[in-house]
C-alpha cells in the first residue's frame, strides 16, 4: 500500500494539471460511470492529500474521494492520451493532462457533509501543517496499545505505512512493543519531528529515504533504508528482529531497541 508520501507527491504534481481547469472524467471500466457523469464538466477547485486519501474538490461543492488501497495506482500523460492500460475504474483529463486511476480500493463522490467526515475520522497528517499534533498524543498516551500498532493506525497518525513505521522507531531506538502510554512526551516529540523529516523528504524525492545523506537509488530500497527487510543492525550488527504485528511485517533491533520493564 502506498504510504503518505507518495499520495502528497501525486497531489503536488496533479494540482499544476487540474486546478483551475475543467474537467473531462470518464470511467473506461464502466464501474464509476454515475460518479464521472455527476463530476464532467466541472471546474476542479483543489486537489488535497489527507494521509493516504486523497480528495478532488470542485466547484459544485463535491469531491472525489480516492484511497489507493493495496492495488490501485496512478498513471498521467500528456495530452493527447491514450488507450487505457487495464482496469481504469476512472479518467480526469485536463486540457493538458490526462490521469488514470487503476484498482483503487475507494473511488466515490462525497458531498461537503461526506467530507467532513472522512476528514474527522482520519488521525492527524504528518505531513499537514495543519495537523493536531495534540490530538495524536493524546489518543497514543491514552492507550495501552503497542506503540508500532499505533502509528501505522489512521485514525490516531495518519501518513505512516509499514517501512516509516520500522524505520522511524528504530532511528529514535523506540521499541515497537512498547505500549502507547509508557511513551514520554519528548519521545513523542521525537517520533513525530522524525516522521515529518522522513516524509517530507519521501515527497521531494518521490521516494523512502531513511538513510541519513543517501540520495535516491535505482533500487527498490538498497541503501535506502536501515533496518527493514535488512538482516543485521547497521549501528550494532546485532542480527535484526521480524514479526508480525496486526497482519504486517515488522523490523527491530532487540539491541538498540531495547524494552524496559515495567
Amino acid at each position: 500500500m502506498p504510504e503518505g508520501h507518495t499520495i502528497h507527491r501525486a497531489a503536488q504534481d496533479q494540482r499544476k494539471m487540474l486546478v483551475g481547469k475543467v474537467l473531462e472524467i470518464t470511467s473506461p471500466q464502466g464501474r464509476f460511470n454515475a460518479g464521472a457523469e455527476e463530476l464532467t464538466g466541472q471546474n476542479c477547485l483543489a486537489v488535497e492529500a489527507y494521509g493516504k486519501h486523497l480528495l478532488y474538490y470542485f466547484h459544485l461543492g463535491s469531491a472525489l474521494h480516492i484511497h489507493l488501497g493495496l492495488y490501485g495506482r496512478f498513471r498521467t500523460a500528456k495530452i493527447p492520451a491514450k488507450e487505457p492500460r487495464g482496469a481504469v475504474r476512472v479518467r480526469l483529463f485536463s486540457d493538458t493532462h490526462v490521469i488514470d486511476i487503476n484498482g483503487p480500493n475507494t473511488c466515490e463522490v462525497l458531498d461537503k457533509a461526506g467530507v467532513n467526515a472522512l476528514i474527522n475520522r482520519i488521525g492527524p497528517d504528518v505531513l499537514r501543517a495543519d495537523a493536531d499534533v495534540e490530538r495524536a498524543w493524546t489518543k497514543i498516551n491514552a492507550s495501552r496499545v503497542a506503540i508500532g500498532q499505533l502509528l501505522m493506525d489512521q485514525s490516531v497518525v495518519a501518513g505512516i505505512g509499514n517501512i516509516y513505521r520500522s524505520e522511524i522507531l528504530w532511528r529514535q531506538k523506540v521499541n515497537p512493543m512498547l505500549p502507547g502510554k509508557r511513551l514520554s512526551r519528548a519521545v513523542f516529540d521525537r517520533l513525530w519531528t522524525d516522521a515529518v523529516k522522513l516524509l517530507q523528504l519521501g515527497v521531494k524525492h518521490n521516494a523512502i529515504i531513511t538513510v541519513d545523506g543517501v540520495a535516491k537509488s535505482a533500487m527498490r530500497y538498497g541503501e535506502r533504508v536501515n533496518i527493514f527487510a535488512k538482516e543485521v543492525c547497521p549501528t550494532c550488527n546485532a542480527e535484526i528482529r521480524k514479526f508480525e504485528m496486526a497482519g504486517r511485517r515488522v523490523f527491530s533491533c532487540e539491541t538498540c531497541q531495547f524494552l524496559p520493564e515495567d
